[in-house]
């Protein structure tokens, strides 16, 4: 008989579900599940059980999950960082090429004459209006080095392009990834000033949304090309549809069209297909059940966006205890407590703490009865506790 159940409120790869034991079940029923697995489906208005405990998003961005309920009800989200990196970093570098060459309008035009006799001749006589620029030797200014960054960073590197790169938060892991031949900038109006072509790859925040914009672009080489493959609102339309019409932007690169910018002009509007390959999928799959496995059957925590990460080791014997609280003073006095005076030694217990929340896991030999469990949630503050034996 299984022991956890689990629900897809879109089609996840199979290659990710069969990692699922005997003891998972899935289940249609959101109301059933312990955990929850999610694509693009929106649960910003969904009401969200009790019996919750995990949401992973099959992907990076997790703006169709409200992640501040969730932390509230004690509900730990999880995302998928860097497994579908590739298959974006492989778009970043299309979108250069065309964007370069006017690939899309050729194409485009040699529709309108298929039908002519001689269409061999018309091509030759033609083509010269869709004369383009070669990358190699430009100058590109990559403007977040997280994991799709610095693949799209390097890669370009590798063909040929002087590339600049800016992230004042850069983690020592991609730092480490990072091409030595990576010129690094601190200021992103270094990249603005300097760069023929500037890719985006940073996470949507209030110093964030709509950083492209009148103001920025004037700062722009004249003619220069903007790639957006991390995030609509990065850009202002308005302001990018006036560079457009003025020649400031020689094209928009964008994974993101909206009413505004799919029939705008200079724009090269991509569906949303960065991460929409075969091996993302699998790879975002196989990541959100992994975190699943780990956080329910361990209670380990990784990649999280709204929890702390919390790993203190694959559960053995004994009992697990773990607590999702509010990150204010004298919890674990308050925890330690509550075990204390029943007279239960703590065998090892780690506290991690994000923002206004926290997490607590504390291990003890033995048993614990219903009564811990329920003192622990009495405590102000707690917001779920599980027991793992």
């Amino acid at each position: 008989m299984s022991k956890y159940k689990y629900s897809c409120l879109n089609p996840i790869a199979q290659v990710g579900l069969g990692l699922f034991s005997e003891e998972y079940t899935k289940t249609d029923d959101i109301k059933e599940a312990d955990a929850v697995l999610v694509r693009s489906a929106s649960m910003l208005e969904m009401e969200l059980p009790e019996n919750i405990s995990a949401i992973a998003r099959a992907g990076a961005g997790v703006n169709n999950i409200p992640l501040d309920k969730c932390a509230s009800d004690g509900i730990v989200v999880f995302n998928t960082p860097g497994a579908n990196a590739n298959g974006v970093k492989e778009l970043v570098i299309a979108g250069l090429m065309l964007a370069s060459r006017n690939i899309v309008g050729g194409i485009n035009w040699v529709q309108t004459i298929k039908e002519e006799k001689d269409v061999a001749k018309l091509v030759e006589k033609g083509k010269s209006k869709f004369a383009g620029k070669e990358i190699q030797g430009k100058k590109l200014g990559v403007i977040g080095l997280g994991a799709i960054g610095v693949l799209a960073a390097n890669a370009a590197n590798r063909l040929g392009m002087e590339v600049y790169g800016c992230d004042p938060y850069i983690s020592v892991e991609h730092a480490w990834n990072l091409s030595r031949d990576i010129i690094s900038v601190k200021s992103k109006e270094d990249i603005y000033k300097e760069c023929d072509y500037i890719s985006l790859h940073v996470p949507l925040l209030e110093d964030t949304k709509k950083m492209i914009n009148k103001e920025t672009l004037s700062k722009c080489k004249d003619g220069v090309v903007i790639l957006n493959f991390a995030r609509d609102l990065l850009v202002n339309d308005e302001d990018m549809e006036e560079a457009l019409k003025s020649g400031k932007v020689a094209a928009y690169v964008t994974d993101f069209p909206n009413e505004k910018t799919a029939g705008m002009k200079g724009v090269i509007a991509i569906p949303h297909l960065g991460a929409s390959t075969e091996e993302s999928e699998d790879n975002c799959a196989v990541m959100a059940v992994k975190q699943i496995k780990d956080y329910i059957e361990h209670g380990i925590i990784k990649n999280s966006v709204n929890y702390p990460d919390c790993d203190a080791g694959t559960f053995t014997g004994g009992t697990r205890v773990t607590i999702n609280h509010k990150n204010i003073p004298n919890m674990l006095t308050q925890f330690t407590g509550v075990f204390s005076a029943e007279n239960i030694n703590i065998a090892n217990l780690l506290n991690k703490s994000k923002g206004d929340y926290a997490y607590t896991v504390i291990d003890i030999e033995g048993g614990v009865s219903n009564g811990i469990a329920d003192k622990l949630k009495a405590i102000n503050g707690v917001l779920k506790v599980r027991t793992l034996s």
